[in-house]
């Protein structure tokens, strides 16, 4: 079973929903509704991390971590090919009506890395990191360095 198929957002507005991921972001799909009862995005590919809650939680915001606030312990990542297009999907990001959680600044692991929260409240790490690698569907490639 090593493989996840679907990550399905619960939200509480559709439309408002489907302008943020569809109209705003660029997720793309077949849909055309403006409120569909529900849509599927087509997108390159998917990877299951595991984090410490407390620590994710920290990542995203230091001062007052959200676990204590309701935070559910999952976030969804883009992973840029440079730090110029981790500023410009937070830009788009805020254009489709997110909010930014933390700014993008270097990280303790060598990277580059902000959050934004969608409409509904989750959270979207945008990250980029000198030593990742891409394979041909643009998955990030966690096997043994070259």
């Amino acid at each position: 079973m090593n493989r996840i198929n679907l990550i399905c957002l619960g939200v509480q507005d559709m439309e408002r929903s489907v302008k943020f991921y569809r109209d705003g972001l660029g997720f793309q799909t077949d849909e055309t509704s403006d409120k569909p009862d529900i849509i599927f995005f087509n997108s390159s590919g998917t990877k299951l991390e595991l984090y410490p809650l407390e620590e994710l939680a920290k990542d995203i915001q230091a001062d007052n971590p959200p676990v204590k606030n309701g935070f559910s312990g999952i976030t969804l990542a883009y992973n840029a090919k440079s730090r110029d297009e981790v500023d410009q999907v937070m830009e788009l990001a805020v254009k489709a009506g997110a909010v930014i959680a933390k700014e993008p600044v270097d990280v303790f692991w060598g990277g580059y890395s902000g959050y934004f929260q969608d409409p509904d409240g989750y959270y979207w790490e945008v990250a980029y990191g000198a030593d990742f690698q891409f394979d041909s569907k643009d998955m990030l490639d966690f096997g043994p360095r070259k």
